[in-house]
């Protein structure tokens, strides 16, 4: 096959891919596509064997750790860690007007630490059941999830796939990234909070159910799971210093939690592997050897040209807003593989700022990130899919995201000029 035909099958691919992950008809996975979209650019020459295998190995680790994370949260969620949050929720709401200020912090947190797939997958359920427990309005508190594990995702390179993608090539060390990191997450979340409430002001102060003064009996403190998920976060921070990559951090608490729910008959071999979303695993990867061959067609030449050099704050600025125009139009996982070749040679200050663009510009469309297509999922199976709708999500999107966007990056800028990069 000509290569411009292989090209143009290639790009044609990738919008079939990413339709479908958006649509999922029937409930269907995302892999029913991908994978053989990844094989068919294979097969015509778009992508090389090789260039496939490499690709492959390239997501091999970051797979893995989602793989891990997402067996991690799943177990905690099975030791009781997500009830617990509900009752703390629950105790929260008695006070009126505080419910929202607690679902960012417990989101933020959750992303920080355990990933922005826990946060949509394991904390979006609990906050619909507190929500209807205690008669609140939940859009308020549904969106909330998605948006923090969006923009909440900025804190550690363990929070969000496209972190780890760009650990490596920004050159940085786990503390180093967390402390260049932390005004922006700080500066992301107040202007997420700032609009929320006065986005759902009228949601927010519609009143709530009577039996809300009764968050009912207390559910215990999962010690165990609490003690495994810091002592993870622990690994995540040494490990690296004795050259353990996060992932085999994230696999040892995993495998800790894991052992003792076969042990005590929590759980399966089965349940087990299934909590790590095979097949969402086998799109990830599917994914990235598509895109692959829509970079090798020229797409990879073409954006560097738009590519704003230096380290300036103009230059941040536009690679952030570059970066999330692009998440919005392939996805946040494909634009982090086209752009990181194209601004690690900036040094560190450019590829954070293109993780700014990739975490919080996604937050304007539903295909922005993987993180909101899983997102739909769960309000969908919740039943709410039908008051959740594109013109609201992305209306609430245009109001936050330039301004969180534009603000973070300055912030960047403020924190890489006083620490360095």
């Amino acid at each position: 096959m000509s290569p411009v035909v292989a090209d143009a099958v290639s790009v044609v691919l990738l919008v079939v891919v990413l339709a479908w992950a958006v649509i999922r008809p029937r409930g269907l996975p995302e892999a029913v596509v991908a994978v053989p979209a990844a094989v068919l650019v294979i097969a015509v020459g778009a992508v090389s064997p090789s260039g496939a295998a490499d690709e492959a190995a390239l997501l091999g680790p970051v797979v893995g750790f989602l793989a891990a994370v997402l067996v991690l949260a799943r177990l905690c969620d099975d030791e009781g860690l997500f009830r617990a949050c509900g009752q703390w929720l629950a105790h929260a709401s008695r006070r009126r007007g505080t419910l929202l200020a607690q679902v960012f912090a417990l989101a933020a947190a959750v992303t920080a630490v355990l990933s922005l797939d826990a946060t949509v997958v394991l904390l979006t359920p609990v906050v619909f059941a507190t929500v209807a427990r205690i008669g609140a309005r939940p859009k308020p508190y549904v969106y909330a999830t998605t948006h923090l594990a969006n923009t909440a995702s900025l804190l550690l390179p363990v929070s969000n796939l496209t972190n780890l993608l760009a650990f490596t090539a920004a050159g940085l060390s786990f503390t180093r990234f967390a402390a260049l990191m932390l005004l922006p997450w700080l500066v992301a979340v107040a202007v997420e909070y700032a609009v929320f409430r006065r986005f759902f002001a009228a949601d927010l102060a519609a009143p709530l159910a009577p039996e809300a003064r009764d968050p009912g009996p207390p559910v215990p403190v999962p010690v165990f799971a609490l003690v495994t998920v810091g002592a993870t976060l622990a690994g995540f921070v040494v490990g690296p210093l004795a050259g353990v990559e996060p992932v085999w951090a994230a696999a040892a608490g995993a495998s800790v939690l894991a052992v003792r729910a076969l042990v005590r008959r929590r759980s399966t071999p089965r349940a087990l592997v299934g909590a790590a979303a095979p097949a969402f695993l086998a799109f990830v990867l599917a994914l990235g050897i598509v895109v692959r061959g829509v970079v090798d067609s020229g797409l990879g030449s073409a954006l560097g040209h738009l590519v704003p050099s230096g380290t300036g704050l103009a230059a941040l600025l536009g690679i952030a807003a570059l970066a999330a125009v692009l998440a919005n139009l392939v996805n946040n996982l494909p634009a982090v593989l086209v752009l990181l070749p194209l601004v690690e040679g900036s040094g560190p200050g450019a590829v954070l700022a293109l993780l700014i663009g990739v975490n919080i510009g996604p937050n304007l469309t539903y295909a922005g990130s993987l993180a909101t297509l899983l997102w739909r999922r769960v309000v969908q199976a919740h039943g709410a899919g039908g008051d959740i709708g594109l013109g609201e999500f992305t209306r609430l999107g245009l109001l936050t995201v330039p301004v969180a966007l534009v603000l973070s990056v300055v912030a960047l800028w403020a924190s890489l000029s006083v620490i360095g990069g």
